[in-house]
């Protein structure tokens, strides 16, 4: 149902018209692309990013604590300090940190999540390190009808707080839960391009308006459980300089 091997593009270099189209057209279709062999820069990374819409910045500022390793353009997701060090295990940006193994769509704790997210795998590991990517448009059509009318008009709330409370991460201070206050979505959203239906399943999801919270987290983990069987999911088995992007939506 997802992923797609991309060959022919550079993204080293400036992007034609067409060339942005084509990826873009591929991603509408298959939500992952993978593209091989892309030895890129930071600066180089940046400029491909661009062509694809304005950077979503501050990703790296979740903790107030937190001294960047990265620029302000960049999620640091590694677990490795300024220095490139690798961060004590009760580091609390590790801690933090841990909750990105979690299945997520990014940036659904902002009010305007993520459209692509572009992941460089600069340096990679051969002992595990995989990532996985489930198909929520797959996994809406596999529904039952009395599901998907259940489920048409459920909104969600979101926040970060949620996503590192799963995992016993509640470390934070009263700036970061005002700036992590929940936001508001739905469960079934329609692509913008595309017109299909997919779930909006998160980790940071911590409640649905209007239900009891255990049996709104109940459902919630049984719709998971659901969109990220093996014949939905797309394993990525890094290769050093892989270039991966998703969709979002």
């Amino acid at each position: 149902h997802i992923g797609a091997r991309m060959t022919g593009i550079d993204s080293r270099r400036p992007q034609t018209p067409a060339e942005v189209a084509a990826i873009e057209a591929a991603m509408d279709r298959h939500a992952v692309l993978v593209l091989p062999g892309q030895d890129l820069t930071d600066e180089q990374q940046l400029a491909f990013t661009r062509n694809f819409g304005p950077l979503q910045e501050g990703a790296n500022t979740t903790l107030t604590a937190t001294t960047l390793r990265l620029g302000a353009a960049f999620a640091d997701v590694s677990n490795l300090d300024r220095n490139n060090e690798r961060l004590q295990r009760d580091d609390r940006r590790r801690m933090a940190a841990l909750g990105n193994r979690l299945w997520h769509s990014d940036a659904t704790f902002r009010v305007v999540p993520a459209r692509y997210s572009l992941l460089s795998g600069r340096i990679v590991t051969t002992d595990g390190g995989n990532t996985e990517f489930a198909d929520m448009r797959a996994a809406y059509d596999a529904l039952d009808a009395a599901t998907k009318a259940e489920i048409e008009d459920l909104v969600c709330e979101h926040s970060l707080i949620y996503s590192r409370g799963q995992l016993g991460f509640t470390d934070f201070t009263d700036e970061e839960r005002h700036r992590m206050r929940p936001v508001l979505h739905r469960l079934v959203r329609r692509h913008p391009v595309t017109g299909r239906k997919s779930l909006l399943l998160s980790a940071h999801i911590g409640a649905i308006v209007g239900w009891p919270r255990p049996e709104a987290m109940a459902f919630v983990r049984d719709l998971m459980e659901h969109a990220t069987q093996p014949e939905f999911v797309y394993v990525h088995r890094w290769t050093r300089n892989d270039l991966v992007i998703w969709d979002n939506r």
